[in-house]
């Protein structure tokens, strides 16, 4: 942090001309900043700079911790770690396993079935992930080609074809897992979720919940 030593040096204005009585002729030195001031206006420097640089807060929202907070605004700045939908461009294509809490890997077979395996570089387990628009994606099976697709009844299958019902949205949440909902579909206005039970098959869409484990994934990069 910053320290001020003070000058052994008395420092004195050179006299104004046609001024015979001054600060310095009169023999007074003037007043230094005292240290804990200059602390404070360099840690205030440093945060408005960081915030800033790093585009934390938008247009016309201070610095203040306190006014961020009362806004609801979260910035980069602060330390709590907020869920929120990925904002991917469109086109982004990420190759994962979909790893679900039940130590399930999320598969699609030939014939179109969706199921869960336990092993780590089953061919049929490694997705193709692509961001169709914001926070939107489409999965697909890169061995078998098939897209995962989610029925009106919330029933999950292989679709041949990309349609509507491939689209799920992908959201993080607090434990860092994901969730991945039918754009399409919902149950009594409730979102339905691709979702993996404890024996690793697949759950109808209604019957899971975003707080339930069988519905939470880690997009692991295959090895």
């Amino acid at each position: 942090m910053c320290r001020w030593t003070p000058s052994v040096i008395d420092l004195r204005p050179e006299p104004a001309l046609g001024t015979t009585t001054t600060a310095a002729s009169a023999g007074r030195t003037l007043p230094l900043p005292s240290a804990a001031s200059l602390c404070l206006a360099c840690f205030t420097l440093l945060l408005v700079t960081a915030g800033t640089a790093t585009g934390a807060c938008p247009p016309g929202v201070g610095h203040e911790p306190l006014q961020v907070l009362a806004s609801g605004i979260n910035c980069s700045w602060t330390l709590e770690r907020h869920t929120r939908s990925y904002n991917h461009l469109e086109g982004d294509v990420r190759l994962r396993r979909l790893y679900s809490a039940n130590k399930f890997f999320l598969c699609i077979d030939k014939t179109g079935k969706v199921d869960g395996t336990r092993r780590k570089n089953f061919a049929d387990s490694l997705m193709e992930i692509r961001s169709v628009s914001v926070g939107v994606v489409a999965i697909k099976s890169v061995s078998t080609g098939l897209y995962l697709a989610m029925s009106k009844k919330g029933t999950l299958f292989g679709s041949v074809k990309y349609s509507p019902s491939c689209k799920f949205k992908e959201r993080i949440e607090e434990n860092g897992y994901n969730t991945y909902a039918s754009l399409r579909w919902k149950h009594g206005g409730r979102q339905m979720f691709v979702s993996l039970n404890g024996r690793g098959k697949p759950r109808r869409g209604h019957k899971a919940r975003r707080r339930h484990p069988s519905t939470h994934f880690l997009p692991i990069l295959p090895s």
